[in-house]
């Protein structure tokens, strides 16, 4: 069963019931004024400037969070600093001390004449391709072509007393 089914076997309405209630009025006096109304003098109203919208920190709140992640950044570079400081440290001390070892290698060396004849062979090759190179530029030849053909010669005479000083250092002449 329906409920209009269900109010119709029901009791008749009178009429001012079949109305429907009236709204609720507003009562308005002229008297009340609004700024009677606002207590200006309490802390609860805050007044803040025009441009309020667009400033970068608009709260207390943002305020110290800016400064506690301001403190934590600087705090981290400082310690970074600190760590890089070290490592540069340790990469000098490191650095320092293998140049001594080889320093004291070539001086407990400087009699093998491996190592003599190598050092004769880089100063004659180098000032050998400065000069030549010298009167190949003066001439106008020098080309990117020659500077290859070069470069090759230099890297095979390289490997090649590379391999002859090794085994010379092993068979015949060893480090000290």
């Amino acid at each position: 069963m329906s409920y209009a089914a269900a109010a119709a076997k029901g009791p008749k309405q009178s009429p001012e019931e079949a109305r429907a209630p009236a709204p609720p009025e507003i009562e308005t006096t002229e008297s009340i004024s609004t700024s009677s109304l606002i207590d200006v003098d309490t802390d609860s109203v805050h007044t803040v400037p025009s441009d309020f919208g667009t400033q970068s920190v608009q709260t207390d709140t943002q305020l110290e969070r800016l400064q506690r992640e301001a403190e934590a950044a600087e705090a981290r570079a400082k310690e970074e600093a600190e760590s890089a400081a070290k490592e540069v440290k340790d990469k000098t001390k490191t650095a320092k001390s293998k140049a001594k070892k080889e320093a004291g290698k070539f001086q407990e060396n400087s009699d093998n004449p491996v190592f003599i004849g190598n050092a004769i062979a880089v100063v004659g090759l180098s000032a050998g391709l400065g000069f030549g190179a010298y009167r190949k530029y003066a001439a106008g030849e020098l080309t990117w072509k020659v500077v290859g053909a070069w470069s090759g010669l230099v890297g095979l005479f390289a490997v090649g007393d590379f391999y002859l000083s090794q085994y010379l250092f092993k068979n015949k002449y060893p480090k000290k």
